[in-house]
């Protein structure tokens, strides 16, 4: 996508950087190929994994199940008081279990993805990745009575997975991705290594 003098936030232009670097490239080219065959050896799974049976990409939408669970429990914690502690609880425990098939559903579309939205890729799921355990180590901490590091950690996790958020925006809404207009089993093949696949946001 041609760059533009709307270009001008820190935060785009830092993004902008990482669509260039090719250091990145040495991830995608180990972790690309697995996904691909494994989604190759089960096509239903793939079928539903890009969300196929929704008329569009599924993962914008699961995203919203961890992040809401989270959001919520960050909440109760700031301003629940004491009686509202074992909900946030239980939200922060919710949201980890959702997170892992959101997961699924990203990296499905990640890998049939243009190069430069794979290299953003790698990082926003390096941040959701560690939003996802620090979440994780959050829960446990509360279960064992430390309340008061959970939550600490809960916050730190927040901004990781704010951070993968911006990138998960950036490639939706700026990178057009996943490839819109695909259907029945081209949907599922890798799209080439050529720039991102063009496209109105919010199109399908």
């Amino acid at each position: 996508m041609p760059r533009t003098a709307t270009d001008t936030s820190a935060a785009l232009r830092l993004t902008r950087t990482v669509e260039d670097a090719r250091a990145l490239d040495g991830v995608v080219e180990r972790v690309r190929p697995r996904v691909v065959a494994a989604l190759a050896d089960r096509p239903a799974l793939a079928a539903l994994l890009h969300g196929r049976p929704l008329g569009h990409a599924v993962h914008p939408l699961m995203t919203d199940l961890p992040l809401g669970l989270w959001a919520s429990a960050t909440v109760l914690d700031l301003l629940g008081g004491e009686s509202a502690r074992p909900h946030a609880d239980r939200l922060v425990g919710l949201g980890v279990l959702t997170a892992l098939p959101t997961s699924a559903t990203g990296v499905a579309d990640w890998a049939r993805s243009g190069r430069r939205t794979r290299r953003v890729g790698v990082v926003h799921a390096a941040f959701n990745g560690a939003g996802l355990g620090l979440f994780g180590l959050s829960w446990l901490l509360r279960r064992r009575g430390a309340r008061t590091a959970g939550v600490a950690v809960s916050l730190l996790a927040t901004g990781a997975v704010g951070a993968g958020g911006y990138l998960g925006g950036h490639m939706s809404y700026r990178l057009g991705a996943p490839p819109r207009g695909l259907s029945g089993p081209a949907a599922d093949r890798p799209a080439p290594d050529a720039d991102e696949v063009d496209a109105p946001a919010g199109s399908a």
